[in-house]
């Protein structure tokens, strides 16, 4: 089993990989910083806290990003969890391992390709299932958007898990309120948010989801749930750590310049080099 960092470790690492998430979508050019961001803490507990990941285990944990644009966060923490190189020079490259999007044929660590919005929650689903069905003790996490929830296989996915009992799946929602078009509740509006998923017989926690405490405390509490899959709906704030990103619906798809790079790493207290 992988060692369980403490919260003061996560929190260091999330520094850490933030200013990665910046310094890989700066090289490129191109990226989504703003939901990358906001899922830090989210994706931090799950791989250096929460999840059996050993490789050699077949009854190991598995990750679904079904918000594929925030590869950048994917494979930061890849790269800390010991699965690709780190390099902030090949995303979006022509053939390298960091596609604009996971790309479960090229990158170590990547359980599924995805990008096309509202197929991950379905996947996962697939995999309690199946991992149900083989007797193994795997549990499932898939981590969505919000404004990704205006999709209608989403709600496909959230009738038929509770259907199949499959409390061994979690998803989290980064609740973040904003996608490329503005406000979630302006696009398309999801509130009473928690309640639609309750109606759906999920088991629904609401936290902060920036807090370490809140988010290792409900995924211990969602381990215990039976007989209905756990929704964990994470408030956060899109472009966390960056004052000029935070709450701006503009940097969901915009690189920082180099001026902007150094500011952000500054604000981390991360070094610039």
């Amino acid at each position: 089993m992988t060692p369980k960092l403490t919260v003061q470790e996560l929190k260091g690492l999330s520094s850490k990989i933030r200013a990665n998430i910046l310094r890989l979508i700066h090289d490129a050019k191109s990226g989504h910083p703003g939901g990358s961001l906001s899922s830090v803490e989210i994706m931090v507990s799950l791989y250096f806290n929460i999840m059996n990941r050993d490789p050699e285990d077949p009854g190991r944990d598995r990750f679904i990003l079904s918000k594929g644009h925030v590869a950048p966060l994917l494979y930061s923490v890849l790269m800390e969890a010991g699965y690709i190189p780190q390099s902030t020079d090949n995303l979006r490259k022509y053939g390298g391992i960091l596609q604009g999007h996971p790309d479960a044929m090229k990158t170590k660590g990547v359980e599924i390709s995805s990008g096309s919005l509202g197929n991950g929650l379905s996947v996962a689903a697939g995999l309690a299932a199946a991992a149900k069905i083989d007797g193994k003790k795997t549990r499932v996490y898939c981590l969505l958007g919000d404004g990704e929830c205006d999709e209608g296989l989403v709600w496909e996915a959230a009738m038929i898990a509770p259907h199949r009992k499959l409390d061994n799946l979690t998803a989290i929602v980064d609740r973040n309120m904003l996608q490329i078009d503005g406000c979630t509740e302006d696009v398309v509006c999801l509130e009473p948010f928690a309640d639609k998923w309750r109606a759906f017989n999920w088991n629904v926690i609401e936290v902060d989801g920036h807090s370490y405490d809140e988010l290792l405390a409900a995924f211990k509490k969602a381990d215990k749930s039976e007989d209905i899959p756990t929704m964990i709906i994470a408030n956060t704030v899109k472009g966390k750590g960056v004052s000029f990103m935070e709450n701006v619906a503009g940097f969901h798809g915009k690189a920082p310049s180099t001026e902007q790079l150094h500011q952000a790493l500054s604000e981390l207290g991360e070094a610039s080099q």
